[in-house]
């Protein structure tokens, strides 16, 4: 079965409504989060059926740094990688954004820890927890790549062999 990962519209009312769905469906005693900030996924079968869904929001207390806010994969679709894309869909959009760091949190939820694991995420305390009182706290540091840091080395270099260069006299 094929799975497609799509990145969706927030503000659009179809969209909300399977996000919403999909919430209730994965995560029934969690409050429902509004769509309306940052950015939104949603699995589909090859049918055309959404299974899954994840947000990406920038973090409410550094600059540079996404927050990984919401996820959830229906029961029956569990333990096929699904959340592992989703994390990294939203890792590629937060380099897209030039964020460094991603973080998230678990409450008693194992097998999202054991994929933020997977996915190169470290436990870390924070200095002002934002969750429950026994949430696990995440964090990835992620290296953007960008064509300033390669023109900056080349520049680099090539301010190197000109001082080392020597001229003739005119």
């Amino acid at each position: 079965m094929a799975i497609t990962i799509q990145k969706v519209d927030g503000s659009d009312q179809k969209t909300i409504a399977i996000l919403r769905y999909l919430q209730k469906e994965c995560l029934p005693a969690d409050v429902m989060l509004s769509a309306s900030q940052g950015y939104w996924w949603i699995a589909y079968t090859d049918k055309n059926i959404p299974i899954g869904f994840a947000g990406l929001t920038r973090s409410n207390s550094w600059f540079d740094c996404g927050y990984l806010c919401r996820a959830g994969v229906i029961w029956e679709y569990q333990g096929k990688g699904i959340q592992k894309r989703l994390i990294r869909v939203r890792e590629a959009q937060a380099r897209k954004l030039k964020w460094n760091w991603l973080i998230s949190d678990t409450y008693q939820n194992p097998a999202s820890a054991n994929s933020l694991i997977s996915c190169g995420f470290k436990l870390f305390e924070p200095t002002s927890p934002w969750a429950f009182k026994t949430s696990l706290y995440w964090r990835k540091r992620l290296v953007c790549r960008t064509k300033t840091k390669k023109y900056v080395r080349q520049k680099t270099n090539n301010m190197q062999k000109n001082t080392t260069k020597k001229t003739k006299p005119a």
